[in-house]
């Protein structure tokens, strides 16, 4: 053969293979950052404390065997790996109907002629038999303008949207329970907190019960004692509640029954500490976050069904195949000469479709518009968690120095006061605003403490720490 006649045998398959290899989605482009490119604090540019594996962020031990035993057994993080999986299996189906599907096929026909039937001589009836086997491939399409394709891309990126959606649901659990750790072991700070004061306020209340029925109280420093002790008693009441709901929740997270061992230890006075995390830059979100990650693969399955809508208005071709043997007795099936074979392409043209094709392409393209602006709000979201526990962290600071010297000029207070009664230079009543002030002091301080420790948390979460293992 010619080189010249090579190349005009090769260049229907040269085409063929170049249209095979093309879509028609539209180039993707990552939309521009919605956000300014810095968070107004340029002190905590530099690193990323993100990187950190989540059992180097949070050291207490008690805390990691409790995010491990949920990140075993919770069950949304078990239904968005399940999903991740659904959508593997959606990546391969739509990858195979790239390639032809091979059947091998065998049927055996009889077909009974009664007599007479096409003579008007008697005839003898007659029995037909064919025995067939085949080996072929049915209705094969040829992805000229990558339909296919964009579709099998379009269920690939779902799945990389899926993995990454289960990552956030992981960062979102962990941080979570941490959160809610942290809350049982600040109720029950505030639940000792109380039962201490409902001691020291009944022996108040007690002293005063005895100055009353010596004549030495009023009857309005016995009330007064009295509303101490009550409102203290209502709090533990009050605390021991929410304990046992903090702990019902941490339950629900863990999926399971909680180890008594972990909930004896849940005290905030622990010497509590989180590693620094420095913020980095905003556009390292976009790597970084998971439901970030995940809204622009939706962003790009949208972008390639849009490749698949408009596919659909140029001619989609098939083929069927197949070949085997034919013989009228099973034994003579696979002899010489029962050779058998068909093959049959068609074409399919759409010319009116009542507008479907246009409408499905036009909500392919709004569908994209959506993804956009979904996008941009994910990212718009991230950069506002991130600024506000950004924001927390030193007014966090300040504040929580301000509660431990209010708690401190509080504590003096009553000291004062006490010695200032017991001297008989001032009466009970001062005893009792120096004893609530101090009560309420103590109170805001473990609050405070709570909320700082998880304003640091919510930074580590917001910067898609957590994930990585």
């Amino acid at each position: 053969m010619s080189h010249k006649t090579f190349s005009r045998a090769a260049l229907p398959l040269a085409i063929v293979m170049v249209l095979s290899a093309c879509t028609m989605e539209p180039n993707y482009q990552r939309p521009a950052l919605p956000v300014d490119n810095q968070y107004g604090q340029q002190s905590r540019l530099q690193g990323n404390g993100a990187d950190l594996p989540w059992q180097s962020f949070f050291t207490d031990e008690s805390l990691r065997q409790l995010i491990s035993l949920t990140l075993q057994n919770n069950r949304d993080l078990r239904v968005a790996a399940l999903n991740v999986e659904v959508a593997r299996s959606q990546v391969q189906i739509d990858r195979a109907a790239l390639l032809p599907s091979v059947d091998l096929s065998a049927s055996q026909s009889a077909t009974h002629l009664p007599a007479n039937l096409y003579s008007t001589q008697s005839s003898g009836q007659v029995t037909y038999h064919q025995f067939d086997t085949r080996l072929g491939v049915t209705a094969w399409e040829l992805d000229f303008f990558g339909r296919l394709r964009s579709l099998r891309d379009q269920a690939l990126e779902e799945y990389f949207a899926s993995a990454a959606t289960q990552r956030a649901t992981q960062i979102s659990l962990i941080a979570e329970v941490a959160s809610g750790y942290l809350s049982l072991c600040a109720d029950n700070e505030l639940l000792l907190l109380a039962q201490d004061t409902v001691r020291s306020q009944q022996a108040s209340y007690d002293l005063i019960k005895r100055s009353y029925d010596g004549g030495v109280s009023s009857e309005q420093d016995l009330a007064q004692a009295e509303t101490s002790v009550r409102s203290a008693q209502a709090d533990i009441a009050s605390y021991t509640r929410q304990v046992r709901q903090d702990v019902n929740a941490l339950a629900l997270l863990a999926g399971s029954k909680l180890p008594e061992s972990l909930l004896s230890q849940a005290r905030l006075k622990k010497g509590w500490h989180f590693p620094a995390t420095p913020a980095g830059l905003p556009s390292d979100l976009l790597t970084r976050r998971p439901d970030i990650i995940a809204a622009e693969h939706t962003l790009k399955a949208a972008n390639a069904n849009i490749g698949a809508a408009r596919a659909a208005f140029f001619p989609s071709i098939s083929l069927t195949a197949a070949g085997g043997s034919s013989s009228a007795t099973l034994g003579h099936l696979l002899e010489g000469g029962t050779a058998a074979w068909s093959f049959g392409p068609s074409i399919n043209l759409p010319i009116f479709d009542g507008g479907v094709n246009q409408a499905n392409l036009d909500v392919a393209n709004v569908q994209k518009r959506i993804e956009v602006a979904n996008y941009e709000k994910t990212i718009q979201t991230a950069f506002k968690e991130v600024g506000d526990a950004l924001a927390g962290q030193d007014t966090y600071r300040d504040e929580l120095t301000a509660r431990e010297k209010d708690t401190a000029a509080n504590q003096r207070y009553y000291d004062y006061s006490e010695i200032r009664f017991h001297e008989g230079v001032d009466n009970y009543l001062n005893v009792l605003v120096a004893q609530r002030s101090l009560y309420a002091a103590q109170q805001s301080l473990i609050t405070t403490q709570l909320g700082q420790l998880n304003q640091q948390i919510t930074l580590y979460k917001a910067l898609g720490g957590g994930w990585k293992s």
